[in-house]
Parts: C-alpha cells; structure tokens; sequence
C-alpha cells in the first residue's frame, strides 16, 4: 500500500539532491514538531534517514538527547520497510525495538539511521541498522515491527 499523500509530504528534496522528504503533512504530530525535517535515500539494499539536530534535541551535556536518538531509530524502521521492503507495509506498529548506545550524539552534524530488513514476512519485517555520524558510530538496533491488515 502506497503512503496517502493527503497524510504524507514524500518526493524529492530540492535542497539535496538524490534525498526524499519524510514528513507528515500535518507538523504538529509528533515527527514534525518534535524531529523536524527528515530526508532519505536508498543505499543499495539499505535505507538512510537523516535528522538534522537543533539545540531542542540536547540533553544536559549538550549531545544529542537518547530520546531523540530512539525516535529516530523507530522512525527509521517504517522508512526502512516502505522504502527498501514490500512497499506494502501499510499502517504497521512496533512490537520490539532494542538499541544499545555506543557513542554520543554530536548535535552540530546530521544524524543518520541506516537500516537494512533482515527478513520479511505477511506481517512482521525484522529489521537492523546503525546511527551514525559520519564515520561516528552512535548505535546499533534491532526492531521487528507488525504490519496491521485491516479487517
């Protein structure tokens, strides 16, 4: 199942070449007010997001908030299966993700989910990736999300 355009702002980024929006419509969810703009690419058999950090997504220590890091993460596993999985993931939820963090976030630099599906079936897609900066590792997941048919 295709995304709603009526819902979603997909479709390429004039501010960088070779990028795809990934932005709900309506700013005022969750991805837009709190994550800001997202853009991402295909990589061979693998999907990148990038984030690009603002002084909102610090934490105390000035580096780039876990919280921020995990919404990324979960972000990443529904770009990852729209973009490089079946297409037809449709409206889908997490049922596992696990992250160990590895690194800080340095919030001066984009931050990168880079996702790749490891297996999928009818209704579940396991997926696995990395954060990173460059070649700044920040962490490393694993998440396996269920694909809700409607009834």
């Amino acid at each position: 199942m295709a995304l709603p355009d009526t819902l979603f702002q997909h479709g390429p980024d004039p501010d960088n070449p070779g990028w795809q929006h990934w932005n709900l419509k309506d700013e005022t969810l969750f991805n837009g007010a709190v994550m800001g703009k997202l853009i991402t690419r295909i990589e061979g058999t693998s999907c990148r997001l990038r984030m690009f950090p603002e002084r909102k997504h610090e934490n105390l220590q000035g580096i780039i908030h876990g919280a921020v890091t995990l919404s990324l993460i979960d972000i990443s596993l529904f770009t990852t299966m729209h973009t490089v999985g079946s297409g037809g993931a449709g409206p889908s939820v997490t049922l596992e993700l696990s992250t160990q963090f590895v690194g800080a976030g340095d919030p001066s630099q984009p931050l990168d989910a880079i996702s790749e599906i490891v297996r999928e079936t009818g209704s579940l897609v396991f997926i696995r990736g990395t954060v990173e900066q460059d070649e700044h590792r920040v962490a490393a997941y694993s998440g396996i999300v269920k694909k809700m048919h409607r009834k």
